[in-house]
Order: structure tokens, then sequence, then C-alpha cells
């Protein structure tokens, strides 16, 4: 058994749900693999919540992915019907024997029913806690810094600060000390050459703090990554690809955005 099909008896498992042979398969598998009972602990939690209903409590991490990937390796349709008219009808002599037809379809079942078990659960889930397929795969195709700045945007002590850059245009800065985040946005960044980027600081009284790297390609939103402090400056420098070698800015920054 691989981790795929244990998950899928793990969710089934959770919902208390299992067939006495998918239980006994789901109990010899845990006891051969414990390194699957954080599949079992992030199931219990899902069933704790669907029995509990919605709450302020954030789902695993990891439940987006596990979810999707459930869902794919599901079969696609029911298994098809056996033609009573062919089960009844004599065998040809010299036939080799099979398996009995009811035992294949006993596997046939007892697989599109594991696969069922973590649909169930899914989508339980999905309902459970306000999201659907559509908004999921939306998300996952959104940028990590979009979704950072939706999210300041949308929190009760948003703060937003316009800067110039030292050769004309403008940045503006939005942070919330609540989220602890910090997103520069700005279409108006000087172009570089090939082999320089620009580079993100925190400046932290005279301290210079590395907050990540971006180019000028067009529109820009950028994460600022590492802690953040209220009344930090935010700059940024223009250094070799890939930032500075030794952590410290090589240039003088072109704008600074303080936050206080």
């Amino acid at each position: 058994m691989n981790e795929n099909e244990f998950a899928e008896l793990s969710a089934g498992h959770a919902l208390d749900a299992l067939s006495v042979e998918d239980e006994q398969a789901y109990q010899q598998a845990l006891a051969a693999h414990p390194e699957w009972a954080g599949l079992v602990d992030a199931d219990a939690h899902v069933a704790g919540f669907l029995a509990e209903g919605t709450g302020e409590e954030a789902p695993p991490i990891d439940v987006r992915a596990r979810l999707l990937a459930q869902i794919n390796a599901m079969p696609q349709r029911m298994p098809a019907p056996v033609d009573s008219a062919a089960e009844t009808a004599p065998e040809p002599e010299l036939a080799l024997a099979g398996p009995p037809t009811e035992a294949v379809q006993s596997v046939q079942r007892r697989n599109w029913t594991r696969g069922l078990f973590a649909l169930v659960a899914s989508a339980a889930l999905l309902v459970g806690i306000g999201w659907g397929v559509g908004s999921l795969v939306e998300q996952a195709r959104t940028p990590i810094s979009v979704q950072a700045l939706e999210q300041i945007q949308a929190a009760p002590d948003a703060q937003t600060v316009t800067g110039q850059f030292a050769e004309g245009g403008e940045a503006v800065l939005h942070w919330s000390a609540e989220l602890g985040k910090v997103v520069l946005t700005t279409d108006e960044a000087p172009k570089l050459a090939d082999d320089r980027t620009y580079e993100l600081w925190f400046v932290r009284g005279d301290k210079p703090i590395p907050a990540g790297t971006f180019d000028d390609s067009g529109e820009v939103t950028a994460l600022l990554d590492g802690s953040f402090q209220p009344g930090d400056v935010v700059a940024v420098t223009v250094e070799q690809a890939g930032g500075s070698p030794d952590g410290q800015p090589t240039t003088t920054p072109i704008i600074a955005i303080p936050t206080a």
C-alpha cells in the first residue's frame, strides 16, 4: 500500500465509514508505517471540525495540496455493471478459470468507495470552511505576493505610504503591523542592466536587513522577506544579479519609505 492509498483509507476511518476489511488494512498499514501518523492527525482534525462546525481556526497548512491530490486520484466513474446474461452463459470448454465475478466486483466497489470517502471528506471540508473548488484553483494561481497584498488591504490596521524614486517614478508601500507583512508595489521602477537587480531592505535604526529582491519587468508586487517592525524604513538599492553578496547594501538607496 502506498501513501496515497493510505490517505484515502485514513479519510474513511476519520468518518467512521470503512468496511471491516478496509479498517483492518488501515490498521495494518498504520502499524507498518508510523511515519504516516501525520495524515491520521490531519484527518481527525477535519472530522472534528465538521462535527463542531466552523470556527476561527485555520486548516492544516498542507490540507489544500492533500485534498487536490486525493480528488485527482479518485476513479472517475462507478464500476461497470456486469451483464447478467454474460454471467449466466456457460463457459466454453478448456476456458481457464478466473477470479469469481463477485470477488472482482467487491474489489472494484471497495476501491471506488475508498475514493468516494476521500471526496466526501474533501467536499465537506471545503463547504465547512467556505471554500469552493473554483476558489482553490484561483488561489493556487495567485502569486503569494498578491495574496499578501490582499490580506494587508483587508486588515484593520492597513497603512500605505507613497515614495519617490531618485530618478523619477513612484512606489507604494503597504503594510500591516498586525499581520507583520509588507508589500511594495510599483510600475515605474527605473530600468536596470541585465546583470543588476533591485534589493529590498528593512532599515532598523542604522542597521540594514536584507528583505528580498525584485526586477524591473513591468508591474511589481514584491512581498518583503523577514520580520517587520513598525518604524522600520523600507529601502531599495541596485545590486548585482542575485542580490548583495555580503548582506550589506553596496549602493545608495534609490528610494526609502518610512513606516513610522
